[in-house]
């Protein structure tokens, strides 16, 4: 039989040659900081379950009670028949949690990205974006059809400038922290900038929430900002919560208009009830819990000291993502791949995720980890010397 498709045969072989080429590997355990895959066991270093919440026998069970309450599906779209009462308490928590008027949940964090941008910014405005926001911003900027605009990676002084040659709505959209570098956006300045320039600001703090501020309540509150600092905050359900989805916090005149106009809600299935009750368990913990925040913080730290003294080519990161800049793509992968044979997961990132000549390990720590585990870690990282 002949493939359909020999010029994207071709392209596959080109990405393998250039150490571009990404592969899947098959995880046969339950997410935790000890993981299954391909048959062996590893040390795992390169998940975003921050609080090592994933699997917590609390939510697993909320989990399971809310499948006997609610069955395994949502059945159709928040606007039909889809919004449970679970959901609606989920999103009530969440608004008091970020100390907004509202939240929306979005069935993803991706989802959540496109829908805000596409229903605040048409043709006739203007969206501004970090040069390494996540992807999902940058598609999401792209795809309103408004002009748009990317500034120097935190550089607020190149972002005025743009600022000042715009008309119509303006919208500035940011990582809260940065998730290939760890470092946070300098939100007080751009803040002060939007309202100077009378634009609007969107955080994604995907990263941040969970982790960072008071009872991990993210990156808006580690600033001392509020709703009207910024008034759009997207937060997702995945990372740090350990669960699935996202949200959107804001007025109560934002989230009317999602609702009425963010296509990526409107047109897609609810998340499962179930699985919103696991998020208020999850919520619930994340809150109570800081002994968890401390600890990462004080892993992170170790790492950080325990890398430097190794003369490895640390980013400045102050979060629980840690890179270590390789350089080349093949070397990433090589020195990825020769961790594992060391029984140590960590993934190498690569361009187009990274920028050419700057691929990394992207090194990650759970609230689940030992100091001995990060100890490890920086053994292997010295026979290597990556």
């Amino acid at each position: 039989m002949t493939d359909a498709f020999p010029a994207l045969a071709g392209h596959l072989e080109t990405l393998a040659g250039q150490g571009l080429y990404r592969s899947r590997r098959i995880t046969e355990s339950p997410q935790g900081i000890h993981l299954r895959i391909d048959g062996r066991e590893v040390l795992n270093f390169c998940s975003n379950d921050y609080l090592g919440l994933a699997n917590h026998p609390s939510i697993v069970q909320a989990f399971k009670a809310g499948v006997d309450r609610y069955g395994v599906g949502s059945g159709s779209a928040h606007l039909i028949c889809g919004h449970s009462a679970a959901h609606h308490a989920l999103e009530e928590e969440l608004a008091a949690f970020t100390g907004r008027d509202r939240a929306l949940l979005f069935s993803t964090g991706y989802m959540a990205n496109i829908g805000v941008i596409a229903a605040l910014a048409g043709r006739s405005d203007t969206v501004f974006e970090d040069r390494l926001n996540h992807a999902s911003l940058l598609d999401g900027g792209l795809l309103s059809g408004a002009r748009f605009k990317r500034y120097a990676h935190g550089d607020v002084g190149h972002l005025n400038a743009y600022l000042k040659a715009a008309t119509g709505h303006k919208l500035i959209v940011t990582d809260g922290v940065f998730s290939m570098d760890g470092d946070f956006a300098p939100l007080p300045a751009l803040s002060k900038a939007a309202k100077n320039h009378d634009a609007w600001l969107m955080v994604d703090d995907a990263h941040g929430i969970g982790v960072i501020g008071e009872q991990g309540r993210g990156i808006v509150d580690h600033y001392g900002l509020g709703q009207d600092d910024v008034p759009i905050l997207i937060g997702t359900l995945g990372k740090a919560f350990g669960t699935f989805g996202a949200f959107v916090a804001g007025s109560d005149v934002l989230i009317e208009t999602l609702i009425q106009k963010a296509r990526t809600y409107i047109y897609t299935t609810a998340l499962p009830a179930a699985m919103a009750e696991a998020t208020r368990a999850s919520l619930k913990i994340a809150m109570t819990e800081s002994w968890r925040r401390d600890k990462l913080k004080m892993l992170s730290e170790r790492f950080k000291q325990g890398a430097q003294q190794l003369g490895l080519n640390l980013m400045p990161s102050f979060s629980a993502i840690q890179p270590i800049v390789i350089g080349g793509s093949q070397r990433a992968v090589d020195v990825s791949n020769a961790l594992m044979n060391k029984g140590l997961l960590v993934t190498a990132i690569r361009p187009p995720t990274v920028p050419q000549g700057r691929a990394r390990l992207r090194v990650t720590f759970s609230a689940l980890h030992e100091e001995r585990h990060v100890d490890r870690l920086l053994t292997a990282l010295d026979q290597l010397r990556p």
